[in-house]
């Protein structure tokens, strides 16, 4: 019963009269009225100031009131998971992952959730931080691992990750491979390889020039592979971030950490996905991610 009440009162004060209310509600205005003074009575509170034909929410209504908005959008969204729960299979999960993130741990919350959900269809798209931006705002993509370049929005869910360290890749052949850890001055003379498509360089390399310090020339690829390779001949390094201690094999590529007048240059990273479009797979997947970036 108390949500009915709650549907009445929130029906009242959105049509502004008790008989419009009632209207909306196919129930009589007197039901509408018993309803309302039946809540306020085992509330123990007034929630309207009734003046006639008019009427005002008290301090004590407006709260009910706000709250109990708050709760019925919960609900009906518990209402929309629960179905929807009940079509796994044709439901699709779409995600973004930032081009310059080279750590394994979306991959394995991918795999982890595949596992656990293997009806649900996931789609996955590799961008810039202005791709999955823009994809975000569109609605093409439900949710993204991207740094943090903007300022958080009241209409997202911000999911904070453990900060990254940027490290470079470069030729083991290259005399600043011997380095233990490089500043940005020592790599002014050697080119900056960023994986890129060409809609988004100016906007990287811009970021690299200004927030990172990375001065000099700049090369673009349009895959991770494709990097690595003009790495291993010689044309140039690519700034990398990692969260937390991992392990590299690559004989012919360097990692070297990167600093700034002695202090590692790290990044923030965030989950985000919109949160009117937020969902029990969305959320479950942003767990899985969290777990994994804290292992």
């Amino acid at each position: 019963m108390l949500f009915r009440q709650m549907e009445y009162l929130q029906a009242v004060v959105e049509c502004g009269s008790f008989y419009a209310a009632a209207e909306k509600c196919h129930v009589s205005q007197s039901a509408i009225s018993q309803q309302i003074k039946k809540l306020e009575d085992e509330l123990g509170v007034q929630l309207l100031d009734r003046h006639n034909r008019t009427f005002s929410l008290t301090p004590a209504g407006e709260h009910f009131y706000c709250k109990s908005l708050i709760i019925r959008s919960d609900l009906e969204q518990l209402v929309r998971e629960t179905k929807r729960l009940d079509t796994d299979d044709s439901y699709t999960l779409r995600l973004g992952c930032y081009k310059g993130y080279h750590g394994g741990e979306f991959s394995e919350a991918i795999a982890q959730f595949s596992e656990k959900y293997p009806k649900v269809n996931v789609q996955v798209i590799v961008g810039s931080h202005d791709d999955l931006y823009h994809a975000m705002e569109n609605g093409t993509i439900d949710l993204a691992l991207n740094d943090q370049r903007r300022a958080f929005s009241g209409a997202y869910h911000n999911l904070i990750l453990p900060e990254s360290r940027t490290f470079i890749e470069i030729s083991a052949r290259n005399p600043l491979s011997r380095l233990a850890q490089i500043e940005p001055e020592e790599l002014k003379n050697t080119p900056c390889i960023l994986v890129i498509n060409a809609d988004g360089r100016q906007e990287e390399q811009a970021y690299y020039t200004s927030i990172v310090g990375l001065h000099g020339d700049y090369r673009f690829a349009d895959s991770l592979q494709e990097a690595r390779l003009m790495i291993i001949t010689g044309q140039g390094y690519m700034p990398v971030d990692v969260i937390g201690e991992q392990e590299w094999f690559d004989s012919a590529v360097k990692r070297i950490p990167l600093v700034r007048n002695g202090e590692p240059v790290t990044k923030t990273y965030c989950v985000f996905w919109k949160k009117d479009n937020s969902g029990y797979y969305i959320e479950e997947f942003s767990q899985m991610l969290k777990a994994e970036f804290q292992a």
